[in-house]
């Protein structure tokens, strides 16, 4: 296989499809449901790493002690929990984050500074730091690299998800191949800044530090910073990559030939658990896709898709099967974008509903026949330019209002 030919396939085993990590998840009694709720990946050893996380000026403590341990682009593991997000907790929550990574390198027999930490759930209470301490050293102890490993990590990083969230892809590209995988949990307060609620992607390709910073980056700005479920962003999102170099060969640095290829096995991953975090929104019963394009910049084109995607009255419309439009160009309006209303062209659920300043005649069986899926696509083309931004949301139904109204209860 060329250079320049290479291909990428769906692959199975979440976070431990690449070569070189181990997981586990296991019940520690901070969930109520009893599920898995304190979860390790480990590397075996630091290994080059990169995270992007919450720009919530409300940053839980996880968040601000894990930017301070990847800062040097090296990490060996990453211990979680779910049930409780240890924000706004003081100096308190600060020393029980810490905790958690001390406890959990004196078990793995390595430096405090070397594991990260991330937590998930009701914001305002101190952890249960008995329970979560017993939970770190039973996850050590379960450790292991099959797939049921991986299965009950993923849901040990769950809240309010209906289900856990995996995805893995691999590329072979002149007789090499390297492997992405991992696992997120989002569900509500999702519309974030950096990345979404809590991901955390492994690779077995030799990417260097600085080759892992770009990649996530770039990653995380095209697929989780494109997704929005009610247009809060959470205290304690991170996203974090970890390359085991597992798969051989020689580093892989953001100027090598190989640095596309295995960006885009990482971008492909992040786009397949982007896609569940949306599917799964709190009551969502639509996928819902909003492009917008021929905007003057991209910015523009980013902040009215958005703005629409994050439209109430637009995710009640779709929730209800109405195809009103004109809720879409109430909020494209309301948007940061230029625009001009004649030579504006809406197309709802597939239907031209608006062009040329003035509605397009609306069947009202045809709409409800294209409202009726799962899957809807909203395109807005402001006929200014040539910028196209995409912009993944869900329909915003009772059930949503129900799930926070009775969350602390």
């Amino acid at each position: 296989m060329g250079a320049t030919e290479w291909e990428i396939v769906a692959a199975e085993g979440g976070v431990l499809a690449p070569a070189g990590f181990v997981s586990a998840g296991v019940p520690a009694g901070i969930k109520r449901s009893g599920k898995p709720d304190v979860c390790i990946v480990d590397a075996g050893r630091a290994v080059p790493s990169a995270a992007v996380f919450t720009v919530n000026a409300m940053a839980a403590p996880p968040v601000i002690l894990s930017r301070a341990a990847v800062a040097n682009g090296f990490l060996r593991a990453w211990v979680v929990n779910a049930g409780n997000a240890n924000a706004c907790t003081g100096a308190k929550g600060m020393a029980d984050a810490r905790q958690m990574t001390t406890a959990t390198a004196a078990r793995l027999g390595c430096e405090p500074s070397e594991v990260a930490v991330a937590s998930t759930g009701m914001i305002g209470v101190p952890l249960p730091m008995e329970r979560v301490l017993e939970g770190i050293s039973a996850a050590v102890d379960a450790l292991g690299d099959s797939h049921e490993h991986s299965s009950r990590a993923a849901v040990a990083i769950t809240t309010t998800d209906t289900y856990s969230k995996e995805a893995a892809n691999a590329v072979t590209i002149d007789n090499m191949t390297y492997t992405v995988g991992g696992m997120a949990k989002g569900s509500g307060m999702i519309s974030p800044d950096m990345a979404t609620m809590l991901a955390f992607i492994t690779t077995d390709a030799p990417l260097t530090p600085e080759a892992c910073r770009i990649a996530l980056a770039t990653s995380a700005d095209k697929t989780f910073n494109r997704i929005t479920v009610d247009g809060d962003t959470s205290t304690n999102d991170t996203c974090a990559l970890m390359a085991s170099g597992a798969a051989g060969g020689e580093p892989i640095g953001p100027a090598d030939s190989l640095f596309p290829v295995v960006e885009h096995a990482i971008r492909r991953t992040c786009v397949d658990l982007a896609r569940m975090i949306v599917r799964d929104g709190e009551g969502a019963t639509k996928l819902v896709t909003v492009t917008v394009r021929g905007a003057a910049s991209e910015p523009e084109a980013e902040h009215a898709a958005r703005t629409i995607a994050n439209s109430p009255l637009v995710k009640t419309a779709l929730f209800g099967g109405d195809a009103n439009w004109g809720r879409v160009a109430m909020a494209l309006g309301n948007s940061s974008a230029q625009v001009d209303p004649a030579r504006v062209e809406i197309v709802f659920a597939g239907i031209t509903t608006y062009s040329g300043g003035s509605a397009v005649c609306l069947g009202e069986e045809e709409a409800a026949v294209a409202l009726s899926g799962d899957e809807v696509d909203v395109v807005v083309d402001l006929h200014l330019g040539e910028c196209e931004e995409t912009v993944l949301t869900c329909d915003l139904s009772y059930e949503y209002v129900r799930i926070n109204a009775e969350y602390r209860t």
